[in-house]
């Protein structure tokens, strides 16, 4: 069975969505505090008041029901940071970014990225899963690299600079950064890698 039949819903009744909706949720919570693996599916019923077979219902297995919360994970991190995302096209809004990653990370208490907490868990043992937290990873990147491409056809960044590129080196620079300031609990890693990387775009913008 594919990833897509596994996980992606069913034509739903409002109150089915609902209900659906409520499972992945409190799913996506009880993973990113303790783990896929440290989650049992009697947690996530406990969590979301429903019924073994209301959670079967919806989901053929824990696989399907993680691939649902990779999916809900993306769409919270990329929910966060939408206004930064939006209008990153200039120097000064990929610092602004810079900035609001530091805050949300110290908001979330050094916790790390949900979506990278599920790929350090995750991408070596399924590949529906790494498919699907690929994908996250990629829409994200796309997010960055959409503003690097409008102040390149500004002529604000070197026509030689390669906005995905450059867009990768952030997002890793991100993710790297969450990774160390989880482990070390501070925001330093983070604020450290991230300078580093919008140094680097620095180096390509032509207009002050």
């Amino acid at each position: 069975m594919s990833a897509n039949q596994k996980s992606e819903p069913r034509a739903l009744t409002e109150r089915g969505a609902a209900t659906r909706s409520r499972i992945v949720n409190a799913a996506a919570d009880l993973m990113y505090e303790h783990g896929m693996e440290g989650t049992s599916l009697d947690e996530v019923m406990a969590a979301s008041g429903v019924s073994k077979s209301q959670l079967y219902h919806y989901f053929t297995d824990k696989d399907a029901l993680v691939l649902a919360v990779i999916a809900l994970q993306a769409e919270r991190v990329l929910d966060a940071q939408r206004p930064h995302l939006e209008a990153l096209d200039s120097l000064p809004a990929i610092r602004a970014w810079r900035d609001a990653i530091v805050r949300l990370n110290k908001v979330a208490d050094y916790r790390g990225c949900p979506l990278g907490s599920l790929a350090s868990e995750l991408a070596n043992d399924s590949e529906d899963a790494r498919k699907r937290l690929a994908a996250g990873f990629a829409i994200w990147r796309e997010r960055i690299q959409r503003g690097l491409k409008k102040m390149r056809e500004r002529g604000e960044l070197a026509a030689s600079a390669d906005p995905h590129e450059l867009a990768l080196a952030l997002l890793a620079a991100v993710e790297g950064g969450l990774l160390l300031a989880k482990t070390t609990h501070s925001s330093r890693p983070l604020e450290i890698a991230l300078d580093m990387a919008v140094e680097h775009v620095a180096k390509h913008v032509t207009t002050p």
